[in-house]
């Protein structure tokens, strides 16, 4: 798996900047910056796991916080930068959906085939359960029903209120399970699901930063080509930005998650599998989008925490299913396949809209 996200970067890095400097196609460049980002994500990925063992669990839950979706939140930043506003909220949609269906689904489906049944934390999954019911059907409802009775300026208000709760609840969250109530549970579901104490990194600390600030400034200068692209693709396509936010960014800047979750599930450590899918999920609800609330503030055009009404279905519903699912701490190949069911079903709907 390594080998194979090494050949995209090391072929698609010359490629991508080419191209950028000789005006290639939209369409070539797209296809060209989408697998780009995919290798180069793959490398932030594996440089944030090895600096959170080097640093130990409570810094390292804050670099995952922070590194975890890094490629999507500047992807995001430039659109929004480029008056993309449509495009953000869709990825925003789209990562949500992709982590909890696809990524749970193929996990699910994947695992289920070799193993009758797949275990992980019960406490865990109740945990993140609650996490995504206030994340998605609270902070991200709630906002949105307002806003019909709200002036624009104090719409602009409540968001970024909410915005700034969400972040300091995920902090506290990444605080009472890496530091206060760390090992707590542990020993009461499958422990073989969680990461051992001494894990050796897979680089040293100087290795892991140098990788991981190069592989950042790469992501960066494709991402900024890439948003470039978004307009003619979907013109000559007849996507909608909708479309290109839920489906095409979102699989994008997620996709080394996925490998790596999928992976995970064929290898039976369901608990990491489950958790890179609703913990991504998480991520990109309580720390990306109220990040991207707070930087719009700098930006013409500002986002304001409100979602149209499939999106909000869309991701209410996709919480309600995989929390029915999950909270037993038992998982299946059907289970799997009803995920990805729901996904074919959401995308379907999505491209006809």
């Amino acid at each position: 798996m390594n080998r194979f996200f090494f050949f995209l970067t090391i072929i698609g890095v010359p490629l991508s900047l080419i191209g950028s400097f000789m005006h290639w196609s939209p369409i070539l460049m797209f296809v060209l910056n989408c697998i780009t980002i995919i290798g180069l994500a793959s490398y932030m990925g594996r440089a944030t796991e090895s600096l959170a063992i080097v640093t130990g669990p409570s810094i390292g839950g804050l670099l995952n916080a922070t590194f975890g979706n890094a490629v999507e939140l500047i992807i995001a930043i430039l659109s929004l930068k480029a008056g993309l506003l449509n495009v953000v909220m869709a990825s925003i949609t789209g990562s949500i959906l992709g982590n909890l269906l696809l990524v749970g689904g193929l996990s699910f489906f994947v695992g289920g085939l070799k193993y009758k049944r797949q275990r992980f934390s019960v406490f865990e999954a109740r945990h993140n359960a609650g996490l995504l019911i206030f994340s998605i059907v609270v902070s991200f409802v709630f906002p949105d029903v307002f806003s019909t009775r709200l002036e624009d300026n104090a719409t602009h208000i409540l968001s970024i209120a909410i915005s700034i709760i969400m972040i300091l609840i995920y902090l506290f969250a990444l605080f009472f399970r890496l530091v206060t109530h760390r090992g707590v549970y542990k020993g009461q579901d499958d422990d073989h699901n969680h990461v051992e104490e001494d894990e050796v990194p897979e680089w040293s600390g100087v290795r892991a930063i140098i990788v991981l600030a190069v592989s950042t400034l790469f992501v960066a200068l494709i991402s900024e080509n890439l948003v470039h692209t978004f307009e003619p693709v979907a013109k000559s396509f007849g996507w909608s930005e909708l479309f290109i936010g839920i489906i095409i960014v979102a699989i994008v800047g997620n996709a080394a998650e996925h490998a790596s979750a999928i992976l995970m599930a064929y290898k039976n450590k369901m608990g990491i599998a489950v958790e890179i899918a609703i913990g991504s999920s998480l991520q990109v609800a309580m720390f990306v989008a109220p990040v991207l609330v707070l930087v719009s503030v700098f930006f013409p055009t500002f986002m304001p925490l409100t979602f149209t009404i499939p999106e909000l279905v869309a991701m209410v519903l996709s919480v309600v299913l995989i929390i029915s699912l999950t909270t037993d701490g038992d998982t299946n190949w059907f289970e799997g396949a009803v995920l990805l069911a729901t996904y074919i079903i959401m995308g379907i709907g999505f491209y006809l809209l």
